[in-house]
């Protein structure tokens, strides 16, 4: 079976929900968005959190796709950065635990990073990274003994930022023989390196993940547009268009999935992530692209119903996939 390595960032999530979204505005957090913050910020969200109701998980957008890939009895690995402190050791545990190869770097000198997941009503998430060690992760970690073994590279669309890094990681991938998987970040990451974003998915991705925000930016135009301008640069395009569900394309070939419907949508942090989880576990595995966005969907529907980033076993043990 083939093997995915995933590269992103290792990030524990603090996450809490809101009755309302006015302490967005007071705190100058986007709502929907992700932004970097310093470690004054970072503290003073940290006060504000402890105050409320939250879940502490591990975290990282490709991370979480591994692991949930890894529980479902997919061989993974995640290459990521975090500090020599307990947080570090926590997830790394939490890769390790659920049988995802762990070949996280550790920094010498800055903590484990943490994001800030500010939950909306509806389920809306808003994110607040301080980055830390997870930031940390160069071009020059990436080597070809750290990357050896995998058939397919899957690279967290937040690393855009650092131009160097990610597309070290892309170029030693081709190199190596691997398929490059992408899921894009936030949409204002995409228009604030856009260029560079389109330069990597033309000339590198061969899967591509993005919902209808992040396709509308990296495209500039609708989802169903979005998905044939991807589908003439990738091999395999992939647009979420929310509850309506997903549309993808492999050449002419297009497809219309629909979403799973649930009774209450409680927190869609990793809802993305655990598609993105489902959707290449039914690829590695073969299957005809329709039955990989609806693996995708039923692992997502599972993520939304609970808070934080992690299905609880006793739900995702009744999962399989095998047909």
């Amino acid at each position: 079976m083939d093997k995915i390595l995933g590269v992103g960032n290792a990030l524990t999530d603090v996450s809490a929900a809101l009755k309302k979204d006015d302490i967005l505005k007071e705190i100058g957090l986007p709502k929907g968005g992700m932004v970097h913050i310093d470690t004054v910020t970072f503290e003073r969200l940290m006060q504000i959190l402890e105050r409320l109701e939250h879940t502490v998980t591990p975290g990282g957008s490709v991370a979480n796709s591994c692991r949930a890939m890894a529980r479902l009895g997919m061989p993974t690995g995640f290459i990521g950065k975090v500090g020599r402190d307990q947080m570090g050791l926590l997830y790394a545990q939490s890769l390790t635990s659920v049988g995802v190869e762990n070949r996280l770097i550790t920094s010498e000198t800055l903590p484990s990073g943490v994001c800030c997941a500010f939950i909306s009503e509806g389920g809306e998430r808003t994110f607040a990274d301080h980055m830390a060690a997870s930031l940390d992760l160069r071009a020059e970690d990436l080597t070809e003994e750290r990357m050896q073994g995998y058939q397919y590279l899957f690279l967290e669309g937040y690393l855009v930022q650092n131009h160097a890094l990610i597309e070290r990681a892309a170029v030693l991938a081709k190199e190596l023989g691997m398929k490059v998987v992408m899921d894009m970040a936030s949409y204002n990451i995409i228009l604030e390196d856009l260029d560079f974003s389109r330069f990597l998915v033309e000339h590198y991705v061969d899967v591509v993940f993005a919902n209808e925000e992040e396709a509308k930016a990296l495209t500039s135009v609708e989802p169903e547009e979005a998905l044939h301008a991807l589908a003439q640069r990738v091999e395999t395009a992939v647009v979420k268009v929310g509850a309506k569900g997903s549309l993808v394309q492999r050449g002419k070939e297009v497809w219309c999935v629909p979403a799973v419907r649930v009774e209450q949508v409680v927190d869609t942090t990793s809802a993305g992530d655990h598609f993105a989880a489902g959707f290449l576990c039914g690829m590695l595995q073969g299957k005809p692209m329709d039955r990989c966005a609806e693996m995708g969907a039923r692992l997502s529907a599972y993520a939304i119903q609970v808070m934080g980033t992690v299905i609880p076993e006793n739900i995702f043990s009744g999962i399989r996939f095998k047909n």
